[in-house]
């Protein structure tokens, strides 16, 4: 099979990258120098031309923040090009893989995990736009698989954990918010359950919209804590702070967490804890 991986250079793709090395299947991965998927033509020649059975879309407009001031293209990378490759694909009766975001759940539910049932209420640009893209997903016909994943991590690239790792080494004091609650994930599993979906042949009849995310629930500040203990950067004062002491343009929610029941019965797969993903994570990064 001839695998199109988009968004390779991130952190998802990169991990893709190191899950797939050694398949019988032919993957092919490309950015946005090889390949601009906002260009409908440049998607379907790139898919003609290299007889794609399966788009991976890792591609995706991810700055949260800067997304609130720059909706235009946020809608074009997370919406727009997400239906070409969804249209193509369809054209060419082939699959696609989408990655999406907990951010489509922008308001508070209390603290009771979402589900894929739950209807999606985005607060800000960036949720919007991915919703978008679901959506495109869903009208084109495409045979598609949507996980929708949360607080995205891996060696490669820049990341909370990455910037947790400098500041707790550096500073002799940190204050980080307490009152937002979510999973963090290693994108590291999160290509090991889609990789996994391809060479299982696990796709076919399994089609819909997934949750995945590491197992557990912590707060941003839990998530400090946690990186620096298994760091050993243990001088650094970390103390937990209300987010409006961070002023941002964006509504972020109190909980986000993802009930991964769907994805653990439909492919029969247990999902890491948070810590000990982080360690694997950390442990790579030596």
């Amino acid at each position: 099979m001839n695998i199109l991986v988009t968004g390779a250079n991130g952190q998802l793709g990169s991990c893709i990258r190191d899950k797939a090395a050694g398949s019988s299947n032919n993957y092919i991965f490309t950015d946005v120098a090889e390949l601009d998927i906002t260009d409908r033509d440049a998607v379907k020649k790139m898919a003609d031309e290299n007889n794609i059975d399966l788009i991976i879309n890792c591609a995706a407009y991810t700055n949260v923040e800067k997304a609130e001031d720059d909706a235009a293209f946020a809608e074009v990378l997370n919406a727009g090009a997400v239906r070409n490759l969804a249209e193509v694909m369809a054209e060419r009766g082939g699959k696609l893989i989408h990655v999406s975001t907990d951010y489509v759940f922008g308001g508070n539910s209390g603290n009771t995990p979402r589900n894929e049932e739950e209807p999606a209420n985005p607060t800000g640009v960036y949720g919007v736009t991915k919703l978008h893209g679901e959506q495109a997903v869903e009208e084109s016909g495409v045979k598609a698989i949507i996980l929708r994943t949360a607080w995205l991590y891996s060696e490669y690239g820049n990341n909370f954990v990455k910037t947790m790792l400098k500041l707790t080494s550096e500073k002799p004091a940190l204050n980080v918010v307490f009152d937002q609650c979510g999973t963090p994930t290693y994108a590291g599993d999160l290509a090991d359950a889609i990789v996994g979906i391809i060479e299982e042949n696990k796709f076919d009849g399994n089609e819909g919209i997934y949750h995945f995310s590491n197992e557990g629930v912590c707060s941003w500040y839990d998530f400090t804590k946690e990186i620096a203990r298994q760091a050993g950067h243990d001088n650094c004062d970390i103390q937990p702070c209300h987010s409006d002491e961070f002023p941002s343009k964006v509504v972020r929610p109190s909980y986000s967490v993802l009930d991964k029941t769907k994805y653990k019965k439909t492919f029969g797969k247990k999902i890491p804890y948070w810590t000990d993903a982080l360690a694997v994570c950390l442990e790579r990064m030596k």
